[in-house]
């Protein structure tokens, strides 16, 4: 995600510290190189040009080209700027004042509407709310089968319908009425989508919004389309009233061109982004998080919250103290990341770390995350003994192990080697134990050793 753009302006701000002084002129040849790298990287013209001249006004006055750092001023103007042009601040759902609340999800067909109803349902329970799902897409059966399918998945009620209801507004009047009636605070009503927009479609859509009231309209855009989403959620807004904008697929949109212009183009904000295929892979959208992402600063408190989420306390706490003691065994090992594999891939995670000082090299760790299932396989055909003391591992037990666990020998030898330097690693933090320890359970991170 957006890791084109971020590449392009690292490069361009290490340009500007290894300038002796900043200047109105080489600040001029940053601002043409941003503004090329952000047009690169699909991001909406007049969205460009407003981004520029804001910069341009901030950057160029005397108090920066003056400062002590003009260079890391010029970061933090251009990451005050990004900020404002994803949002400003995190935009949550808003609640009716009397549930349940009702929220139209909507979109052109293929947009993924209906994965997001059930994603949106699945972050919603995590939340405490008690959801209900419908599809209004008399149109193609296969949509609500799909629907159902999910809802099942996700343990959120769903509204089927009766064979006399055929109407779209009937099913969603029905289905916010049994909704009502066992206590459900949010129905979320699936909405059927076109290959265009057409007066069909855009007058279906009114007649929901008039006689449910909703109070959310989400308009669910492919990411990888670009600025077609973005026309898309324009035309949208302009015949129907939006409220947001969920952005799936942002896990394989390199460039980030929609999440970008988005909001400036439409007025409204995004609110959830598709980060997976899963039906927990949806996140609530946080501009000034994203914007440090964008620039290399990382997104620490984004993994901070997936990390509090997915990790019980009192495992990570447990596992902190094996981790600085004697006793982190193989099998501690396995089970350490067996945890980390809960928060996604481990691309993704280094994806939120700050590439700066000396994690700056982290983007360029090549991750195989087929590699992190060979050692978990090859610990679990390990014996009990075998993993409590890997002392007692000779060779043929090696042999037996690579067997049974459908790799190698050499495989087997790379990971007690590897496993033998993070116990090694791991006494040599002894002196610093207290102070390290303290820190790590602030955050509520666990360690991940070897890796």
């Amino acid at each position: 995600m957006f890791d084109t753009l971020s590449g392009k302006l690292q490069r361009i701000f290490k340009n500007l510290r290894g300038e002796g002084k900043l200047t109105a002129a080489n600040m001029e040849d940053a601002l043409r190189e941003i503004r090329v790298a952000l047009l690169e990287a699909d991001v909406h013209f007049k969205v460009v040009k407003q981004f520029i001249e804001q910069v341009k006004e901030k950057a160029l006055g005397e108090e920066v080209l003056t400062a002590l750092s003009p260079a890391q001023q010029v970061v933090k103007i251009v990451r005050d700027e990004l900020t404002k042009m994803l949002g400003s601040h995190t935009s949550r759902l808003r609640f009716a004042n009397e549930p349940p609340t009702v929220v139209l999800i909507v979109g052109l067909q293929g947009s993924g509407k209906t994965t997001s109803a059930a994603k949106l349902s699945r972050f919603l329970t995590k939340e405490g709310s008690k959801p209900q799902l419908v599809s209004v897409d008399i149109y193609r059966p296969a949509a609500r089968h799909q629907l159902s399918i999910l809802a099942k998945n996700v343990s959120t009620p769903i509204y089927e319908g009766t064979p006399e209801e055929t109407k779209p507004l009937e099913l969603a009047k029905s289905a916010r009425r049994e909704a009502m009636q066992a206590g459900r605070d949010i129905v979320l009503v699936d909405t059927a989508g076109r290959q265009h927009i057409d007066d069909q479609l855009m007058q279906e859509l009114s007649e929901l919004k008039e006689a449910l009231n909703p109070t959310e309209i989400l308009f669910v855009a492919d990411a990888m389309t670009g600025q077609d989403a973005v026309k898309s959620a324009g035309e949208f807004h302009q015949r129907l009233g939006i409220t947001g904008v969920i952005l799936t697929k942002m896990d394989g949109d390199a460039r980030g061109g929609a999440a970008l212009s988005i909001r400036s183009i439409t007025g409204q904000p995004l609110k959830f982004i598709g980060v997976g295929e899963k039906t927990d892979a949806l996140e609530a959208f946080h501009p000034d998080r994203v914007a440090s992402r964008i620039l290399g600063m990382g997104d620490v408190l984004s993994l901070i919250d997936k990390v509090q989420e997915t990790i019980d306390q009192e495992t990570a706490e447990k596992m902190q103290e094996k981790l600085l003691g004697d006793d982190f065994s193989l099998e501690d090992f396995r089970d350490q990341i067996k945890q980390i594999r809960k928060l996604g891939s481990l691309g993704g995670l280094l994806e939120m770390m700050p590439q700066i000082g000396p994690l700056k090299d982290l983007k360029d760790t090549k991750i195989d995350e087929s590699e992190v299932g060979r050692v978990v396989a090859i610990i679990d055909s390990m014996t009990p003994k075998e993993r409590r003391n890997h002392m007692i591992i000779n060779g043929s037990r090696r042999r037996r192990i690579a067997k049974g666990s459908g790799t190698s020998v050499q495989d087997v030898n790379n990971l007690l080697k590897q496993y033998a330097q993070a116990r090694k690693m791991m006494k040599s933090f002894s002196g610093q134990a207290g102070f390290l320890g303290k820190k790590l359970a602030k955050m509520k991170l666990p360690g991940f050793p070897g890796f």
